[in-house]
């Protein structure tokens, strides 16, 4: 760690609070025989440790042997529903699934873009496993312009290709293409199944889902994760499951990739232990509480080895500066940052830059306020409440003088929506340690950025025509140099104060926000 961000003399503070559960809602079709639909997300929501709320969107009369009939009430009582909801409770992560007819999908879309939950899932339901047609034909169009509200979608491979107006996919390459394809078309990240292939990824007995991206919010194109193809007729309401699953452990854990390889393993045993359920003589339902004695007996051992070693004080800032070193070398690499320190960067670049940071600040002033609200001691509550002020007093009036004299696209784009999604997921998460770990990225890259090209631009002698010289010395302020070592200090001490699981959390978290920042730099190239 650079000696001019090594942290000062630790304040102490007081444990962090444990890990909130997340209160997820799902907003979907009900399935009276208890293997789909709401009632799937329920006890998947429950068994991965969430707390699970319901927004019926239409009636089924099913059973394990297919769908009889289809009843969609009308569009304003689910927003009757949605808006009761989420006018007294807090919902950290939403998942949708049937939605029936093109009023039910405005009703729908209408309320995400005024509550703008920090994680949206949407399973877009189209057929069933059984091969009825569960959403209307006309319908379609609606269900495109959801899309981008989404931060994952999770359509089975004939979704996937109704989406796209294509045949199905008939391999796993094939099948990657097209999620390559819907990601890009809606700006998010897919999920590519692979269990209704016949040997998944050609490998026999092989299993694997793929998450996809095409702006790298994954640190890479595609995360393929592996997994054992279970033989079983009892793969109803599958789907169901694993959406609300991702839904309810990314609301945790706040990544994606870890979020699968968590939920993944949980779906497998689930289908490996349906038929204990003995439900229906046709595709019967997956066994959600399958590990629940596993996880007992798994928590009883984990307590009798003991609490973890608590790092000494700097430890575990020295280990997230360590683990951020190749993302700050990714981010020196980028035309952006190149052209932003000798002065060559397009106009238009920069502009598209500050219009989605104004955007993000808002956003991260939030997410800053909460951690004033949470904070263990009133010198962090101070700290964390000015700084948010901060982001709306100065830095944004930077980008509005800057940007009130030159024209700038003002939407929401791809990689600021999934950064400042992220850090909401954080900020509800219920701990003050992951909450601060996922902000100081933000702090820490951005005040080693800006220093490193400031030091460039004085070693160039400063040059008064240098278009963006107000942008290199707010970032290498010394003020700002000071508040990152604060932030450094406070996120060190969160740590000593947290349990082994929770300083994993936070790593994740720090890491995530570490990628996003490289991504945040480099999306001007891309969509300016």
């Amino acid at each position: 760690m650079p000696d001019a961000f090594l942290p000062p003399n630790f304040l102490p503070s007081a444990p962090s609070a444990p890990l909130r559960i997340p209160r997820v809602l799902a907003i979907a079709g009900s399935d009276p025989s208890g293997g789909a639909g709401i009632q799937a997300d329920l006890k998947s929501i429950a068994a991965n440790g969430g707390y699970g709320m319901a927004a019926i969107t239409a009636l089924t009369a099913q059973n394990t042997q297919g769908v009889r009939a289809v009843h969609v009430p009308p569009a304003e009582f689910l927003t009757a529903q949605l808006d009761a909801i989420s006018d007294d409770i807090g919902i950290d992560a939403v998942k949708i699934g049937m939605l029936g007819d093109a009023a039910v999908i405005d009703a729908v879309r209408t309320w995400l873009e005024k509550v703008r939950p920090a994680v949206v899932v949407l399973d877009p339901v189209m057929v069933a496993t059984s091969g009825d047609r569960l959403l209307k034909e006309s319908a379609e169009a609606a269900l495109q312009a959801l899309l981008p509200l989404a931060d994952l979608i999770t359509p089975n491979l004939a979704e996937l290709a109704i989406l796209l107006k294509e045949p199905v996919a008939a391999d796993w390459v094939e099948a990657l293409e097209q999620g390559k394809r819907l990601a890009a078309l809606s700006g998010t990240t897919v999920l590519v199944k692979g269990g209704h292939l016949p040997g998944g990824d050609g490998a026999g007995d092989g299993c694997p889902d793929a998450l996809v991206n095409t702006v790298g919010l994954l640190g890479q194109e595609t995360v393929v994760v592996p997994g054992e193809r279970i033989v079983t007729r009892n793969s109803h309401g599958t789907g169901c499951s694993l959406s609300s699953a991702m839904a309810t452990v990314q609301a945790r854990v706040g990544n994606w990739e870890a979020a699968l390889r968590e939920v993944k393993p949980w779906l497998l045993g689930a289908l490996r232990e349906a038929s204990a359920l003995d439900v229906g003589t046709g595709n019967g339902p997956v066994h959600h509480f399958h590990h629940v004695q596993d996880r007992t007996s798994s928590q009883h051992s984990q307590h009798s080895q003991g609490p973890a070693e608590t790092p000494a004080e700097g430890e575990f800032a020295a280990a997230l500066r360590d683990g951020a070193a190749a993302d700050l070398d990714a981010i020196y690499a980028l035309d952006f940052i190149r052209g932003l320190a000798d002065g060559t960067l397009p106009e238009h670049e920069f502009a598209y830059y500050l219009a989605q940071d104004a955007i993000y600040l808002n956003g991260y002033s939030r997410v800053l306020a909460r951690a004033a609200a949470v904070a263990p001691t009133e010198a962090e509550q101070l700290f964390w409440a000015r700084s948010a002020q901060t982001c709306l007093e100065v830095e944004s009036e930077l980008h509005r003088s800057w940007l009130s004299t030159r024209p700038a696209a003002a939407g929401l784009g791809p990689v600021t929506k999934s950064y400042v999604d992220h850090l909401l997921a954080a900020s509800v998460s219920g701990s003050y340690g992951v909450l601060v770990a996922a902000a100081l990225p933000c702090f820490w890259l951005y005040a080693e950025v800006g220093a490193t090209l400031h030091r460039e631009f004085l070693a160039g002698g400063a040059p008064a025509a240098h278009p963006y010289a107000d942008w290199l010395r707010t970032y290498a302020d010394e003020d700002f140099a000071a508040a990152t070592r604060q932030a450094i200090a406070y996120t060190d001490a969160a740590a000593r104060q947290a349990s082994a699981g929770e300083r994993e959390a936070m790593a994740l978290a720090f890491r995530q926000s570490s990628r996003y920042e490289v991504h945040f730099f480099d999306a001007p190239r891309l969509h300016a």
